[in-house]
């Protein structure tokens, strides 16, 4: 069934939707939530957080309906929203399901493993006066990761994707992005050609960025390693699984 965009009220409307795709995060979500809330509580923007789990059998809903005393799965201060998905799991379908839920103004995606800097959301939203879309990139001026083998290979791959798609985005691969939802639901008439497979939909978004002649900014993050848990993905599967989605991109367009 056909989704729309949320028909909400500005007075109910906040100034940011932040959503926060999640599976087996227990030990990280927590802290995330709350990092989210220290960067965000000193500033005027009012916000909520979607958390979008895909019935993570860790019980990642649970210590999140606990922690946040969820009523019906929502805080009582409307801060903390919880849904739990049963069905066509995976990454970028959860990411579509939390932005055509959020109602936020400006609408933010960000892993779940702190890879993605809380601290760095309230200057990705000032710059949208500017932009229409900002990047949380590796590859511009004091972005990096702490893994630096993982950041080598990173590096490379995005040089393949500029050169085969002749565009300027430095990392193609971030997945941490703050946008105007007025922007992307111009989009959403493509968005069964975007949310598909796991990361890779981020490299088709920006891509129908660049050619839609939207002004993007990249902003320096600086990737740590994960606090709790095992990454879900393994590098080499990454690897294979986005050069296949790159050179059907490249081929058949999108």
């Amino acid at each position: 069934m056909k989704e729309t965009m949320p028909n909400v009220s500005t007075t109910e409307q906040p100034d940011v939707s932040i959503i926060l795709p999640t599976y087996n995060e227990r030990d990280n979500i927590c802290d995330l939530i709350d990092a989210i809330d220290a960067a965000l509580s000193p500033t005027d923007l009012s916000y909520e957080v979607l958390v979008v789990d895909d019935s993570s059998p860790d019980g990642t809903a649970g210590v999140v309906r606990e922690r946040y005393n969820l009523v019906n799965d929502r805080s009582a201060d409307g801060r903390v929203v919880l849904h739990v998905r049963t069905t066509d799991k995976g990454l970028a379908k959860a990411i579509r399901f939390g932005l055509e839920k959020a109602v936020g103004r400006t609408l933010v995606v960000m892993d779940t493993d702190f890879n993605h800097d809380p601290a760095m959301i309230p200057q990705m939203v000032d710059v949208l006066r500017y932009y229409d879309l900002v990047i949380g990139s590796r590859f511009v001026m004091r972005g990096g990761m702490e893994d630096q083998m993982r950041y080598r290979f990173s590096f490379l791959y995005n040089v393949f994707i500029r050169l085969l798609f002749q565009t300027q985005i430095q990392d193609n691969l971030s997945g941490f992005f703050a946008i105007r939802r007025t922007n992307l639901f111009h989009l959403q008439p493509k968005f069964d050609r975007i949310f598909y497979g796991y990361g890779d939909y981020f490299i088709r978004l920006l891509l129908m960025a660049w050619r839609s002649d939207w002004k993007i900014l990249e902003v320096p993050v600086f990737y740590i390693l994960r606090r709790h848990g095992e990454s879900k993905t393994g590098f080499w599967d990454i690897f294979r699984d986005y050069t296949a989605a790159v050179i059907k991109l490249r081929i058949f367009g999108i």
